[in-house]
């Protein structure tokens, strides 16, 4: 990536200056500064360059790398495809109402932008079929008393408004749970869980603890259920457009971003590694969702294949996130969320973000894993 471009620029000893010094190096056998022979030492630049813009690109740091980032297009969903497309809550979507951005896949999954739905035909759908939702989320160590109370207040006030709802919350000391006053119809229910001795075994243990929990009580009292990530917090209506059999959001870093360019596994030796032409998109692992019985077959596949990775002394590059990635790859989830349901602030303003569901809040790594 060229970073800047070299115009109208006066060098000392320009002009007859210039041809003199020529005149020099081929007097001096034609070694240039650094000792270098010219194109090599224009390679050497081109790749310093390409580094910075490419570490710029990956630290997040440089804002004129994101501003460039969203002017890569997204892709449009073909229009003899949009017919075809009706939710399976929302019925007919609106793809002309946001055509600055990508609403389908290949695979002819919608993907959800504020604007494009009817969140009340959703509501309406929802209570037709009498649903219960429910909503995970893990609180272990300081992530208890750091984020869950805001995590569930935010939750009372936004998710799956007016319909029934269960949370599950799986905490190493429940008796730490603060009290949230409840609406009509939601229950909350606190499952104990081991704390792990590493923040990285209390995110890949997970998958495992989900899997047992939608086999069990969970799973038969909810129809459809959603794992949350708990240092984030709602902003806006999380309601039943968002609902369907294999749900997947897209990373709100990585939406834009070259499939060559994203975060996936790439050690082969792991069962979570994705080859240089695989993959579709960049999933996060803060939010996924769907009916229970997809969500046991992904838990398991992630559950096994990180079981598989300890067996051979190895750790996925984003541990749980990776083998999520690797499921939605195998497995095309049915329905797709923009980043508007899960953002970042720390990205700055993007046109295409609407309307914000829930916020990633501050990443407070040295105090919460600690």
């Amino acid at each position: 990536m060229a970073l800047g471009v070299e115009s109208g620029l006066s060098w000392p000893g320009s002009h007859g200056g210039y041809r003199k010094q020529e005149g020099q190096r081929q007097r001096g056998q034609g070694k240039p500064t650094w000792g270098l022979p010219r194109a090599k030492k224009r390679l050497l630049w081109q790749l310093l360059l390409c580094a910075f813009g490419v570490s710029g690109l990956f630290l997040h740091r440089l804002h004129i790398v994101r501003y460039l980032e969203g002017l890569v297009p997204m892709g449009i969903c073909p229009t003899d495809t949009r017919p075809l497309l009706r939710d399976n809550f929302t019925g007919g979507l609106r793809h002309w109402a946001r055509p600055e951005v990508l609403t389908c896949t290949s695979w002819r999954a919608p993907i959800i932008w504020d604007g494009i739905f009817d969140p009340h035909e959703a509501q309406q759908e929802a209570r037709r079929q009498n649903l219960t939702i429910g909503l995970t989320v893990f609180a272990v160590g300081r992530y208890l008393e750091k984020y869950l109370e805001h995590f569930l207040e935010s939750a009372e006030q936004h998710f799956m408004v007016g319909q029934s709802v269960v949370y599950y919350v799986f905490t190493d000391r429940p008796e730490a749970v603060p009290y949230i006053a409840l609406g009509q119809g939601r229950l909350l229910r606190v499952e104990p869980v081991l704390r792990e001795s590493r923040w990285q075994d209390v995110s890949m243990a997970r998958m495992h603890t989900l899997h047992e929990a939608l086999g069990g009580p969970l799973g038969q009292e909810a129809d459809y259920v959603f794992c949350l990530d708990v240092d984030q917090h709602f902003t806006g209506n999380f309601g039943p457009e968002a609902l369907s059999d294999l749900v997947a959001q897209l990373h709100a870093w990585h939406y834009r971003w070259p499939r060559w360019l994203l975060p996936y596994e790439r050690d082969k030796r792991s069962a979570a590694a994705l080859g240089l032409g695989e993959g579709d998109f960049y999933y996060h692992a803060a939010v996924f969702g769907g009916s229970v019985a997809a969500l046991r077959k992904l838990t398991a596949h992630c559950a096994l294949g990180q079981q598989r990775d300890r067996e051979r002394g190895i750790e996925a590059l984003w541990h749980d996130e990776s083998h999520l990635n690797k499921f939605f790859w195998l497995y095309k989830p049915t329905k797709l969320l923009s980043p508007e349901f899960c953002w970042d602030q720390q990205i700055g303003w993007k046109p295409e973000i609407h309307y914000p569901r829930l916020l990633w809040e501050p990443k407070e790594y040295a105090l919460v894993r600690n």
